[in-house]
């Protein structure tokens, strides 16, 4: 097979065996008569139905290259390994049950490509499933994700995604970070770079549905540390600081307002209630600050032993094309 990839298609799964052959056929159909190099990596992640095994059979097309996972890492890990195996200039992503349609590959490819953009992801307008269990929850995280982080979509949780590898590759995925991908690519990007489009979705024909009502507040777990990461990663100082700061401040005004009665009025003051909030205030405060520089000397000491930048260089006139 040639080296020359311009797109890779990348599949996580995980006990799809009942759909995988007509999903693998659909996309490679699609891809063929869209006229670029391709591959496509499928990531089996720990399945326990012979999903592998179907893998392994599909493998012999040499477009086709599968990955199995040595247990169930989760969806945001098989993501990542596809992602660490892709050769591609573009990445695309969807599901492997046959919900995410593959001949809306090459519109968010050209969307991506020919308006020059760095993501385009995927909004199920229409989304075939349980309205209570998947559809009510996902709109009200789309809704908060959106507001803290300032990326506005209305689908985050859309698997079907068109991606610059060499954006993505400043990128690393933990936990259930794969839907937060829109938001950690604005760390490194405009938001104006990210856009999304109306795809197909259809409903479950076969299998069952992996991700309930449980993935959502797993979501919202996450999301904090998105918060955290996306504003305070390369400065924890300010983050931890400025509430100790606060707090201290706040502690310290107690405890002067306590003096001034004691020496001003001859109040007995040991006995209060204050007392020990203002004290606790300021301890509190010293030791957030105190935190703070101590996250400051670590993410020092992170970006100096690692290969990860606070940075992201698009161009340099220095390299030649």
């Amino acid at each position: 097979m040639e080296k020359n990839i311009e797109i890779s298609v990348i599949a996580p799964v995980l006990d799809e065996k009942e759909n995988l052959i007509s999903f693998v056929n659909s996309v490679t159909t699609v891809m063929n008569e869209f006229g670029k190099e391709w591959e496509m990596i499928v990531i089996d992640d720990g399945s326990t139905d012979g999903s592998a095994d179907t893998l392994k059979s599909l493998s012999t097309n040499p477009r086709i290259r599968s990955l199995l996972l040595a247990k169930n890492f989760g969806q945001t890990s098989a993501i990542q390994a596809g992602f660490d195996n892709a050769l591609g200039k573009y990445y695309v992503t969807l599901d492997s049950d046959l919900q995410n349609d593959p001949k809306d590959i090459p519109n968010l490819l050209k969307k991506l490509i020919d308006e020059n953009l760095d993501l385009v992801v995927g909004w199920r307008k229409n989304r075939k499933d349980n309205y209570f269990l998947r559809n009510f929850p996902s709109m009200i995280a789309n809704k908060l994700i959106g507001k803290i982080t300032g990326v506005k979509l209305h689908d985050y949780g859309c698997s079907l995604k068109a991606y610059r590898a060499e954006v993505l590759k400043e990128v690393r995925l933990y936990g259930e970070m794969h839907r937060f991908i829109p938001a950690w690519i604005a760390t490194k990007i405009p938001p104006s770079n990210i856009a999304e489009m109306e795809v197909t979705h259809h409903p479950r024909i076969a299998g069952t549905s992996k991700y309930g009502i449980s993935r959502t507040f797993r979501v919202f777990v996450d999301l904090i540390s998105v918060y955290f990461f996306m504003r305070f990663f390369s400065r924890p100082g300010h983050f931890f600081g400025l509430i100790g700061l606060m707090l201290s401040t706040i502690g310290s005004l107690v405890l002067m307002y306590l003096v001034g009665l004691k020496l001003l009025y001859g109040m007995d003051i040991g006995d209060r209630p204050l007392l020990v909030a203002g004290t606790l205030l300021v301890v509190v405060g010293i030791q957030l600050i105190s935190l703070g520089v101590i996250g400051e000397i670590l993410s020092r000491t992170y970006f100096a032993s690692s290969k990860e930048k606070s940075y992201f260089i698009r161009w340099d006139s220095n390299e030649k094309e």
